[in-house]
């Protein structure tokens, strides 16, 4: 989702994009394959590359948490994030000027403190677990004298997937509802403000290290869920669904839902970034205007 938006803009700023994963994505771009499971690449597909934007991951709220898709989660990750990592050290002529991860703020865990910075220690849950070993990975790369930029990804508002697409579908039935208690925070982000940073990523040179990608104003999972009804122009009308409900629907996985994560995008703005879309509503108006 957020690589074929960010495809769009490197195009239209002149970028030469190539993709690489199990299978082509587009038609617009070359598309190499790789295999994590069997540590194999296209040997092609790295060649004369200047930056690479890490994005691959099996999605966390695609499937129940088994234990077989709790390490996919962790393999996709890591075991890629290693095998282009050992690609470029085994490349006698690379161009790589700088390598751009994502990573998640799941890493804080699942209850923040309010503005939780770039420096707040990591949790000692699943997916922070993830997320610490992914970024180390990434941060492999300056071994290899290239410059690394993470961006810790909050809930991604976009009308091709996640929680616009998701929460849209029973609020449309008019069955929509909001998740607990409602109070928990959620810290969010236009998915064209994310492309933003990411493309920030590829073009200054002084961004590296890690940020986060998440919008100035985070919300209550209430707030967000009765936004998006607003916009959609459909009332909210059944109770909430108590977390017991949620853990018999969604079993580990549900701690992830109802996670409060209220993260700070401070670093971002003191580095001169301007979002376009700082309030939720604003960026839910833009997305929704498109669809009804």
């Amino acid at each position: 989702m957020v690589g074929s938006q960010l495809t769009d803009m490197l195009l239209s700023r002149g970028f030469e994009v190539v993709h690489v994963g199990r299978k082509s994505r587009s038609s617009r771009v070359k598309s190499y394959s790789w295999d994590i499971h069997k540590g194999t690449i296209d040997p092609k597909a790295l060649c004369g590359a200047t930056h690479i934007v890490h994005l691959a991951g099996a999605g966390v709220a695609n499937h129940r948490w088994t234990d077989a898709y709790k390490q996919e989660i962790y393999d996709s990750r890591i075991q890629s994030t290693r095998l282009l990592y050992e690609a470029i050290k085994t490349q006698p002529d690379s161009r790589l000027q700088k390598f751009i991860s994502a990573s998640a703020i799941g890493i804080y865990g699942n209850h923040t403190p309010p503005y939780t910075t770039e420096d707040a220690p990591h949790a000692a849950n699943f997916l922070a677990h993830v997320c610490s070993d992914w970024e180390k990975e990434a941060d492999r790369f300056s071994e290899l004298n290239v410059p690394v930029a993470i961006i810790r990804i909050g809930v991604v508002l976009a009308r091709e997937g996640g929680f616009v697409k998701e929460v849209s579908k029973p609020v449309n039935a008019y069955v929509g509802a909001v998740l607990g208690n409602g109070k928990q925070a959620t810290s969010w982000i236009h998915i064209h403000d994310l492309c933003r940073i990411f493309l920030r990523a590829l073009e200054d040179e002084s961004f590296t290290g890690v940020w986060n990608g998440v919008a100035p104003a985070p919300v209550s999972h209430a707030e967000l869920t009765h936004l998006l009804a607003k916009a959609q122009k459909r009332p909210i009308l059944l109770p909430n669904v108590p977390r017991f409900a949620m853990k018999l629907l969604f079993g580990e996985m549900h701690t992830m839902l109802l996670a409060h994560q209220h993260i700070s995008a401070q670093k971002l703005l003191n580095a001169g970034f301007r979002f376009r879309f700082e309030t939720a509503a604003d960026a839910l108006a833009d997305l929704c205007s498109h669809t009804n």
